[in-house]
C-alpha cells in the first residue's frame, strides 16, 4: 500500500480542487436556496482552499526535489495537457471567495484575494492555452485515435477567466477599466470557446471510429461538458454584469446573446451528458476500476449547474431551475464519492492508482487513462 508522495504530484492533481471549489460556487449560484445550503458552501470552500495551498507547496516542492520527474511532464502526450488545471484550480477558489469566503474574509479581501488569484490563473490559463498546443503540434507523438477529452484542459481555462472575470466587474470604477475588462472577458470567450469547437469534433470522430477504448479512459468523456456548461455561465454573467459598460441596448444584447446561445449549447451538452452517462453505465457494469479520472464527474458537472442556474434566473423558467437542483445533486453525490475514494487510496491506496509516470508507447492506452483528470 502505497502512500502520497511528492514524488508523484502531478498538474493533473489540482483538477481536485477545481471539482472541489465548483460545488461551493454552484451551491451558492443555485437559483433556489436551502436551509443549511450557504454554510455547507463555505466549508466546502474553507476545504478546496487548503487543497490548493496543499498542492501549491507539494508542486514547488516536488519541483525542488524530483527536477527531472518534473520536467518530463510537459513532454508527456498525456500529461501536457494537464497544465491547465492548476490555472482553473486558482480560478475557482478565487471565484468562490468572493461568493461565499467574504463571509470569513469581508467583502474587501476577498475582492483583493480574488483578483490575485484571477489575475494568476489567467496568466496561467494563457499560457497553457498556447504552450501545451504548441508542444502538441511540434513534439509530441499522437496516433490517429489519440484524441481523448483531455485535449480541452489547456484551452479551457481563458473560458473559465470570463465566467470568474465577469464577478469582478462590478468592483472595477466605470468607464474604460470596466469596458476593458468586459471586452477581454469575452476575447478569453471566444478564445476558449473556438478551440474547443475545433477539439471536439476530433474527440467525436475518434469515438466513431475507434470506439470508447479502455474502461479507465471513460470518465474523461465528461470532461467535455466543462467547456460547454462554462461557455454558458461565461456568457450568463458576462451579460449580468456588463451594466457600467457601453448603454443600456448594448446590454440587453448580451443578455440576450446570453440566454439563446445559453440555451443552444445547454441542448448539446444534455445530449453529450445522456451519451456518456450510457457509456459510463456500460463501463460499470463491465467494472470500472477506480482511478484519478474520476474527477472529471465533478467540475464539468459543476460547470452545467451554474449554466443552468444563470439560464434559470435570466429567464425565470421552473424546467431550468428543477435541472439546475437536479444536476447539483448529482455534482455533490459524484464529489463526496470520488473525494473519499481519493482520500483512502492517497493515504492508503494503490500506487499505479494515484500516480502519473510516464509509461512505454505501447501502453499508451492505460497510460492516458491511469494518469488523467478532468
Amino acid at each position: 500500500m502505497a502512500r502520497f508522495s511528492i514524488a508523484h504530484v502531478t498538474p493533473n492533481w489540482f483538477a481536485s480542487v477545481m471539482g472541489t471549489g465548483i460545488v461551493a460556487t454552484s451551491a451558492v449560484t443555485l437559483p433556489v436556496q436551502f436551509p443549511g445550503l450557504r454554510q455547507g458552501a463555505l466549508g466546502v470552500w474553507l476545504l478546496a482552499s487548503a487543497m490548493l495551498v496543499f498542492f501549491l507547496v507539494a508542486t514547488l516542492l516536488h519541483w525542488v526535489r524530483h527536477p527531472v520527474a518534473a520536467r518530463a511532464h510537459h513532454s508527456d502526450p498525456v500529461m501536457a495537457h494537464f497544465y491547465g488545471a492548476p490555472p482553473m484550480a486558482l480560478l475557482t477558489v478565487g471565484a468562490g471567495t468572493l461568493l461565499v469566503g467574504r463571509d470569513v474574509v469581508g467583502l474587501e479581501a476577498a475582492v483583493v484575494i480574488d483578483t490575485v488569484l484571477w489575475s494568476a490563473g489567467t496568466i496561467g490559463g494563457l499560457v497553457s492555452a498556447v504552450a501545451v498546443p504548441y508542444l502538441a503540434f511540434t513534439r509530441h507523438q499522437n496516433p490517429a485515435d489519440a484524441a481523448f477529452s483531455g485535449w480541452l484542459m489547456p484551452v479551457v481555462p481563458p473560458m473559465v477567466s470570463a465566467a470568474t472575470g465577469a464577478l469582478l466587474l462590478p468592483y472595477l470604477p466605470p468607464g474604460e477599466a470596466r469596458e476593458t475588462m468586459l471586452l477581454a472577458c469575452y476575447a478569453m470567450f471566444g478564445l476558449s470557446l473556438i478551440a474547443s469547437l475545433v477539439i471536439i469534433p476530433q474527440l467525436w470522430s475518434r469515438l466513431m471510429h475507434h470506439q470508447v477504448g479502455a474502461s479507465r479512459m471513460v470518465p474523461t468523456l465528461w470532461i467535455t461538458l466543462g467547456p460547454l456548461g462554462q461557455s454558458v455561465t461565461a456568457a450568463n454573467l458576462l451579460a449580468a454584469n456588463a451594466a457600467g459598460t457601453f448603454g443600456a441596448s448594448f446590454e440587453r444584447g448580451l443578455m440576450y446573446f446570453a440566454i439563446v446561445f445559453g440555451v443552444s449549447v445547454l441542448g448539446f451538452a444534455l445530449m453529450w451528458a445522456a451519451i456518456a452517462t450510457a457509456i459510463t453505465v456500460r463501463a460499470a457494469v463491465r467494472g470500472l476500476p477506480f482511478s484519478l479520472t474520476w474527477w472529471s464527474f465533478t467540475f464539468p458537472v459543476g460547470t452545467c449547474v451554474t449554466a443552468t442556474a444563470g439560464l434559470a434566473v435570466h429567464t425565470g423558467l421552473t424546467a431550468l431551475v428543477v435541472l439546475s437542483v437536479l444536476l447539483f445533486v448529482g455534482l455533490v453525490a459524484a464529489w463526496v464519492t470520488v473525494a473519499v475514494r481519493t482520500a483512502w487510496d492517497s493515504l492508503g491506496g494503490r500506487r499505479a492508482v494515484l500516480t502519473a509516470v510516464p509509461e512505454p508507447a505501447e501502453a499508451l492506452g492505460a497510460a492516458r487513462a491511469m494518469t488523467t483528470v478532468g
